[in-house]
Order: structure tokens, then sequence, then C-alpha cells
């Protein structure tokens, strides 16, 4: 086992010898680290928690009891291929969550960045993207393939289908099901995940302008309150609305939508 001199293991963890573990790690009782497994400096693993796979974990991340991380992507076409998982800074991941590696046809990873919290029961299947400062509520759960930017909330019990893009800053409510792209700054509620309006407390507890938010108000309402298309609604937006990185990257998103969007 490389592990640095400092690094604090319970006498009852399940270490393989290949793992690399870094100073100040912590790891609880009865936790198994697998063979191709790195663990960042000051990082706290709980009790009964499996990290397995080709499994990278940066630095500082609180890792709670009987958590799964890094074991094979639930996708009957695996064949037992070398795929990964990256997983960055400062992370909060709770209770009996699950983050499974990639699949060769998905790219071959699975990703999630830094100070994100994943409450109890979430789950993050294969191939997936997960920016910064993301929330997932207790038994939210991404389905392969699934791309979420930075500040996005998911409320609890959320569904998101396989493929879906979720845009920053977005909220998803309890209970809702999402089948189609989540463009950034909306919040969407229902089963199908129908649009309720901008998601005002968010821009606002992210520190945007009022101007901005304004802004942001009336690409909504081209977007979703005219007869425009997308596409007409993306031109409107490029000749009326200030130009700024946050509408620019809203009329991004929309452009490279393949599934539609939220409506």
């Amino acid at each position: 086992m490389k592990y640095n001199e400092f690094a604090r293991i319970h006498e009852t963890a399940v270490i393989h010898s290949g793992a690399r573990i870094a100073e100040r790690v912590e790891i609880g009782p009865y936790s198994v680290i697998g063979e191709h497994v790195e663990i960042g400096s000051g990082t706290t693993i709980g009790a009964y928690t499996q990290i397995e796979g080709w499994t990278q974990i940066g630095k500082n991340n609180t890792i709670y009891d009987e958590v799964s991380i890094g074991l094979p992507p639930q996708n009957l076409e695996y064949g037992g291929e070398k795929t990964f998982l990256y997983i960055g800074d400062n992370n909060v991941i709770r209770e009996y969550v699950t983050i499974h590696r990639g699949t060769e046809e998905g790219g071959g990873e699975t990703r999630l960045g830094n100070d994100n919290y994943l409450q109890a029961y979430s789950h993050v299947a294969h191939d997936c993207n997960l920016g910064n400062n993301i929330t997932l509520s207790n038994s939210t759960n991404l389905a392969g393939h699934v791309m979420v930017e930075n500040d996005a909330f998911l409320a609890p019990m959320v569904g998101i289908h396989q493929f879906v893009k979720i845009g920053q800053l977005a909220r998803v409510c309890s209970h809702s099901k999402v089948i189609k792209d989540l463009p950034p700054y909306i919040m969407v509620e229902g089963h199908p995940a129908q649009v309720q309006g901008v998601n005002s407390e968010g821009l606002t507890k992210k520190g945007f302008s009022a101007g901005l938010e304004r802004e942001i108000e009336k690409a909504y309402n081209i977007l979703y309150r005219s007869d425009h298309n997308v596409s007409q609604a993306i031109d409107i937006m490029d000749q009326e609305l200030q130009t700024s990185e946050e509408i620019e990257h809203l009329m991004r998103f929309l452009k490279s939508s393949t599934r539609g969007i939220c409506r």
C-alpha cells in the first residue's frame, strides 16, 4: 500500500497494496479501497465505504459512511474495460451515494468537479459530467451521459433522463422528471418537468446584478412568452439583449441542444 505516514487509516479498513493514499487522509472502519484508487490529501472517508476501479479523488473531500464510488457502470454492454472516475476537490458526498465509472462508448470517464454537495442516496451514473458547486439532493438520480453545469440545484427525488443537459444555475424542483435539456437560469417542476420561470433566488444568491437579472428575464420572455421557435428566439436575443458572458452562454447552450429544451 502506497500511503503517506500521516494518513489515518482504521485497522479494520482493507486497502489494496497498489492504492495511493496522500497525507492527512482518514479512512474509517471496514472501508475498502481498491488497487487503482488515488486519494488526495485531506480527504476523509467514513465507515463501510467502497472505492474501486480507476478512480482519482482530489483534496479535502468529505465522504460519509456506506458510499459506493468507482464501481463498474450499470450498463449491460460493459465488459470490464478500463474506464475512469475523476472527482475534484472539496466535495461533500453523503451516506449511500453511488458514483459509477464511465463506459468506452461514452468516452470512458465520469467526472465530478469541485465544491459539490451530493446528499444521501443520490446516484451519478456512467459517463456523467458534473461541474462545480452543484447540489444533488436526497434520492436524486442521474442516468448515464448526463451533463450538469456549475451551480445547478436539483431538489429531492428528481430523475434526469440519459443524455440530458442541465444548464448553469438551473433549478429542478422536487419529484420532477426531466427528459429534455434544461437551459441555464431556468426553474422547472413536474412529471415531466415544465418551465416555471427564472431561478431568481439562485441568481440573487450568486450575486448577479439587478441589470443582469433583468436581461435574463428578457431572454426568458423571448424564449418562453412568445410564438418564436428556439432559432428565432436566439436571433432576437442576439439583437435585443445587452452582451454579457451569461447571455452568450445561454445562447450557446440553446444552439448546442440536441434533445430539445424543457417547455
